[in-house]
């Protein structure tokens, strides 16, 4: 092992990737240290939608063809009531998380970044990080080391603000998908997500506020999806995790930054998370270029906006049954409304653009 490097990232995730492939496309050397090994997974609804396919294209990760499937929109059922919206110029892509965590490892190596599998960080030292009972020196630090961020916690970056947890399970099933959109279905207080994937396989996530909450107790909420699956064979464990609603003061002190989930986070219920990771990744490359971390905050502050305000809107009509029906029937009475928020949530659109479509989904509020 190296004894040193330029940027050290703590985290051999997605963002923790995406933040080594920018740092060493500005011509740092870079290393990456996780306890794990590849492909690494994550429970997680696997579509990738446009703007983070954008993302990943600039840094120069390829999704092929054949990693998984394109879908054309995204479509609520709420009950009785389907609204569905197409997205503007290209699809989405549903791919397995380890499939896209390995196009990414193979670009970081193709970049020549050093990555260290099976080699846990177990704390901070005076001029870099205890890796694997080592010190390895570095002149910048990136913690990407998810929800629980350690590095967060070595730092005193923890934000002891309010918070929104729930809980996601996920399971592959062996079946056809029967929807070129991916789906979401609203319950009481929780939502099934539906990405049809490759290989005649389809992805299904639930979301809910009860950390005792399984995919099989939650049928009965959605018979319709139920029934679609009724004879499918599953072709993946059942796997959980956390999703939370959290934003810090801060996302760095001295020489390190927080990026990712470890900087704070958005619900899944918006579908940014790894979009937004990717994003904040190019903008702290360009920070440790100038060796202002200031820049990176405030490009992460910006970048965080727009999710954090869609994933509050999504979120009351988790909370309150009766407003969503009535904006979901406004949805489906007026597709184009639908689109244009798609295209909204997706950071496109002037504010006239976002002002017209306001008043538009007003009217039809107040009208259906």
């Amino acid at each position: 092992m190296n004894v040193s490097t330029d940027v050290l990232v703590i985290g051999g995730g997605p963002a923790g990737l995406a933040a080594a492939i920018a740092a060493r496309k500005k011509g740092f050397e870079v290393t990456v240290a996780d306890g794990a090994k590849p492909p690494i997974d994550k429970a997680c609804g696997e579509g990738l939608m446009p703007n983070t396919l954008e993302v990943l294209a600039e840094l120069g990760v390829a999704i092929c063809p054949g990693d998984g499937q394109v879908f054309r929109g995204i479509r609520f059922v709420n009950g009785g009531t389907c609204a569905e919206a197409s997205f503007s110029g290209a699809g989405a892509v549903g791919v397995r998380r380890t499939v896209l965590h390995q196009r990414m490892v193979e670009r970081a190596r193709e970049c020549g970044i050093t990555l260290l599998w099976n080699s846990p960080v177990t704390g901070l030292a005076e001029d870099g990080a205890i890796v694997g009972g080592n010190v390895l020196s570095a002149k910048w630090i990136i913690g990407a080391d998810g929800i629980h961020s350690r590095v967060r916690r070595w730092c005193g970056l923890e934000s002891h603000g309010q918070e929104e947890i729930r809980f996601a399970q996920r399971r592959h099933y062996r079946v056809k998908a029967w929807t070129d959109c991916t789906e979401v279905h609203w319950g009481k207080r929780m939502q099934a997500y539906v990405t049809p994937l490759g290989n005649d396989e389809t992805c299904v996530a639930l979301i809910s506020r009860d950390p005792r909450m399984r995919l099989e107790d939650a049928w009965r909420e959605f018979p319709n999806l139920a029934e679609n699956l009724r004879t499918a064979n599953p072709s993946s464990a059942e796997r959980g995790a956390v999703t939370a609603t959290r934003r810090l003061e801060r996302v760095y002190k001295g020489n390190v930054a927080l990026i990712g989930d470890a900087s704070g986070s958005v619900d899944a219920i918006t579908g940014e998370g790894l979009c937004l990771s990717f994003q904040q990744a190019i903008a702290l490359a360009d920070a440790l270029e100038t060796g202002h971390l200031e820049n990176y905050e405030q490009a992460h502050r910006r970048l965080a906006r727009r999710p954090n305000i869609m994933g509050r809107l999504l979120l009351l009509l988790d909370r309150y049954q009766s407003l969503r029906g009535r904006v979901l029937r406004a949805l489906a009475d007026d597709p184009e409304v639908f689109a244009r928020l798609v295209t909204a949530h997706r950071g496109q659109g002037s504010p006239k653009f976002l002002a017209a479509t306001g008043i538009r989904l007003a009217w039809q509020f107040v009208t259906v």
